[in-house]
């Protein structure tokens, strides 16, 4: 791939970004005044964020269980309102201690 074919690809990516950013402020003159849409539009980005998010959970380890472990300790942790520093050490602690038993299991 040359450079310019790169330069090109860049500004085009550029350009469909100045473009997303900029259509909600054209066609939305007056601020949201429905309570249903405004709550439907605050959760957007977080669904959008598990949905890419979540499925690599489970391929991110060298195990399937150690990865469901992680991801059940993280689940039972943020429905109990723990931060999200506390959330993600807990995690990964018990993703450690779940590989460290796999290896001395085998």
């Amino acid at each position: 791939m040359s450079a310019q074919h790169l330069i090109y690809i860049s500004l085009a990516m550029c350009a469909v970004m100045v473009i997303m950013r900029t259509a909600p402020m054209l066609f939305m003159k007056n601020k949201v005044k429905n309570k249903f849409l405004q709550s439907f539009l605050a959760y957007i980005p977080c669904a959008v964020l598990t949905s890419m998010a979540f499925p690599e959970v489970f391929s991110s380890t060298s195990n399937i269980w150690s990865a469901s472990a992680g991801a059940l300790a993280a689940i039972a942790l943020a429905y109990f309102n723990q931060g999200l520093i506390v959330v993600t050490l807990s995690s990964t602690a018990v993703v450690f201690i779940v590989e460290q038993l796999m290896n001395l299991v085998k």
